[in-house]
This record gives C-alpha cells, structure tokens and sequence, in this order.
C-alpha cells in the first residue's frame, strides 16, 4: 500500500488500474445500477418513514395539502349525501310544508309534473288560487309541454319553475312565506286541549259563544276570522272551545279550535287577520258580560 503521493504520470496510471479500485469502481456501478433498477434505496427510505410516521408532528406544505385534500373530499360528499337526501324525501312528500321542512335555504329539488299536481290538489282552494290557477296547470298539463317541476327554497318563501323536457322554464311561480306559514299551520293537529298552549292562557271561550260572536261580524270580518272554513269542516269531531293567541305577527293572529271527537282532544291552529280578530273580541267581551249580568240577575230574583 502506497501512502506517499505519486510522483510522475506512469505512476498515477499504475495505482488507477490496479485490483481494488477497479473492484471498488465496479462495487459502485453495481450498487448505483441496483438502485435504478430495483428502487431498493426509496423502498428502504420510504418504510422507515411508515415506520416512524405516527412520532412525526404533521406539519409543512405536503400535510397541508392533504388536510385540504380531505377536507374538501368530506365537504362534498356530505352535500352530495344531503342533496341526495333532500332529493330522497322530496320525491315522497305529501305535502309543500314537508319539502321545505326538509329543504335547506338555497337548495332546489326536481319534482315530476304529477307529483307537483298532487301537492297542489292537497291545499286548500283559496291558497291554490294564490299560487297558480288551477285552469292554467290544467292546460300545460294536458299539451303534455310541462314534464318536472324545479322547487327553490329561498329565504321569502318557495321559488317554482315548471319545465319542459328541454328544461326550458314555461312558468315562474312563487309561494311567499307568509302563505307557506299559512299552509304549515292548515296542516298541524296537536295533541291535548288549549289549557296545554301557554299562548291562548285567558282568552279560550266555548264554541257556541264564539259562533254567537261571530254571527254579529259583517261577512268580510268572517271570512277574514276564518278564512278555511272547509278545514274545520273536514276534520271529525265536535269544536268545543275556541282560543286567541295572545300574539300578533305579520297582521295574523292565531287561533286554537279545540275539537272533541268522542275518543280524544285536539288543537287545530289557524291564522286569523288581526284587525277581524279584535273586532271578535270586542263582540265576545260584550256577550260574556251580558251572560255575567244575565246570571246575577237571575240570582237576585226571589
């Protein structure tokens, strides 16, 4: 082994060639050929780093990426499953206060056009009037133009686009949420009697003393009181007490007919213009005292 430095060419040339350099060169060449080919080196590197990863905080750029990554793959799964289910309960909706119990704001759905016909045959006449007459349904219904319906949930009520089988929009409607709350309340039946809803405490009166009051109102006033009749009508039972909401939203107060069918009690609650309902109140409080001083003076008779 010469340690000393080599002191002409022939000698530099004599040390290149000899055994071991050339074995260390050709050592080299093996090692660099087996990692290209076999990617031993990465492979190695990269299951150390499996191997320690749960001991490694999660920070930097590639962490980063992935954390959006995910987050944003998570996002839109949950809306797809939550248009889906939206889709999935509209399609068996009964009624349209189940669709928007159900639809959230800014989110739309696709009705067919039969579907849409038999949520519009559930309400009341008035209230359908007050979307759509029921003669023009009648005809893009039967030129058989109108093929599914678009439901929009915005903030004032429902946005409703009938569409053609090209999706080209043949008629724009709108139900105000003033009408939609009018629709929800149609359709609740509580359970019990009105001493259970805090808000009718001190104004319940019964049933033939409220129709007595009502008689005494002028025909507009009546059907401002009670603007679906029908409703009542249709549900089996007798109305034995009637309560007034203590509260006034939007020129509505709500009314609480309690009806007795024999087997239980009920609560049906209706909306009621303000106005026509003091002008009620006004004739229930003169009725009620002419019975009090009805009853006094028949107790002081001998």
């Amino acid at each position: 082994m010469h340690w000393s430095e080599p002191r002409n060419f022939k000698e530099w040339a004599r040390r290149a060639i000899a055994l071991r350099p050339l074995v260390l060169v050709l050592l080299i060449f093996a090692v660099l050929i087996s990692e290209l080919r076999f990617d031993w080196l990465e492979q190695a590197l990269g299951s150390y780093l499996v191997t320690t990863n749960t001991e490694r905080p999660e920070s930097g750029a590639i962490w980063e990426i992935g954390h959006r990554t995910l987050t944003a793959r998570q996002t839109l799964e949950q809306l797809v499953t939550d248009r889906q289910s939206s889709q999935r309960e509209a399609r068996g909706a009964t009624t349209f206060t189940q669709i928007a119990s159900n639809l959230p704001p800014g989110q739309g759905v696709m009705l067919s056009s039969e579907h849409f016909r038999e949520l519009y045959l559930t309400l009341p006449q008035t209230m359908a009037h007050m979307i759509v007459s029921p003669f023009e349904l009648l005809r893009l219904f039967s030129n058989g133009g109108w093929v599914r319906t678009y439901l929009e949930n915005e903030d004032y009520g429902f946005k409703i686009y009938l569409l053609n089988s090209e999706n080209r929009v043949l008629r724009e409607l709108r139900i105000p949420s003033d009408l939609l709350y009018q629709i929800e309340r149609l359709e609740i039946a509580l359970e019990g009697s009105l001493e259970d809803l805090p808000t009718f405490e001190n104004r319940i009166y019964p049933a033939d003393r409220f129709f007595r009051a009502m008689e005494s109102l002028p025909e507009e006033d009546i059907r401002s009181v009670i603007s679906q009749p029908e409703r009542l009508l249709g549900v089996p039972g007798r109305i034995v007490r009637v309560g007034i909401s203590d509260e006034a939203a939007s020129g509505y107060i709500e009314l609480g007919f309690e009806i007795d069918d024999g087997t239980r009690r009920r609560v049906i609650l209706l909306r009621a213009r303000e106005w026509a309902v003091w002008s009620l109140r006004s004739f229930l409080e003169e009725k009620g005292q002419g019975l009090h001083q009805s009853s006094r003076s028949q107790g002081n008779e001998p």
